[in-house]
């Protein structure tokens, strides 16, 4: 929050500071500038939406702080409601209902939710889909078709796979003999993947294209991939069903709403007129 400026001495406004009281709650007055009370709950309210580093001041240092920010801003916002502009009066619209928006999509994206439906979700894609595969395939990269035909016909010939990779391949696995390791299905790019998952294990490709080259692979083995711990995956699913949550409840709102479009025809370019505000 840092040093706040003595603005308020300054300017020599008028404000009063309430004396401490026995009993507090959130409608206690901690000061009023110009007739406009500033309370305790209004304390606590910016408190709340401090970015972290603010929150660990000492209780004193940030209660002052706090109360001070909140004089400032009610002095400079008393001095500019005086004179509004419509663009600020139309901005000021557009943040009161983009703030109330953002609220009550956090008060929806942070509800409980109903275990039930965490393992609903995790039985359907884990313990009751259909099982995914995992691969491991070693490949040679090279720049033309003709030279991957070349492969080809040197490993149906018996040429040693991890020996032509060594010396052939462009790619960076070449030095490993073109060894790619395990990997499941969307870890690849379409084309290649589409071949590994066509091939038996133990067996060689025709040359296969993608945006890097030509490809000769060798699927050697594949296995059926092991479900994952529900705890190993809760986040991931609570996430996806928050959202759902949030999708849901703007549709639902949005679609129920008394919302009437009207039939005036204008100008898409007249979202960029600032102009117009001041008309």
């Amino acid at each position: 929050m840092g040093k706040f400026s003595t603005l308020l001495r300054a300017t020599g406004l008028a404000v009063t500071v309430a004396m401490p009281a026995a009993a507090q709650d959130a409608t206690t007055v901690m000061a009023t500038v110009n007739g406009t009370d500033i309370t305790l709950g209004h304390m606590i309210a910016l408190q709340e939406r401090l970015p972290e580093q603010y929150k660990q001041l000492e209780d004193a240092v940030l209660f002052d702080g706090i109360l001070e920010q909140l004089i400032q801003q009610t002095a400079l916002s008393q001095e500019m409601e005086k004179d509004l502009s419509g663009a600020i009066e139309l901005s000021k619209e557009n943040e009161i209902r983009a703030f109330l928006a953002g609220e009550l999509l956090a008060k929806i994206g942070t509800a409980d939710l109903d275990e039930a439906a965490v393992e609903a979700v995790y039985k359907e894609r884990f313990a009751e889909g259909e099982p995914d595969m995992e691969f491991n395939a070693s490949h040679i990269l090279v720049e033309t078709e003709d030279e991957a035909k070349e492969l080809v016909t040197m490993l149906a010939d018996g040429a040693d796979f991890a020996e032509l990779a060594k010396e052939k391949s462009t790619g960076p696995s070449g030095p490993s003999g073109g060894s790619l390791g395990w990997f499941g299905k969307g870890a690849m790019v379409p084309a290649f993947e589409q071949a590994v998952v066509a091939m038996e294990d133990d067996t060689v490709s025709e040359p296969v294209q993608t945006q890097f080259g030509w490809h000769v692979i060798k699927r050697n083995e594949s296995r059926v991939k092991e479900a994952p711990a529900l705890d190993d995956v809760r986040d991931e699913i609570e996430r996806e069903l928050r959202a759902k949550a949030i999708d849901d409840e703007i549709t639902r709102l949005t679609d129920t709403a008394a919302v009437s479009r009207t039939e005036v025809e204008v100008d898409p370019a007249a979202i960029r007129d600032v102009g117009l505000l001041s008309k």
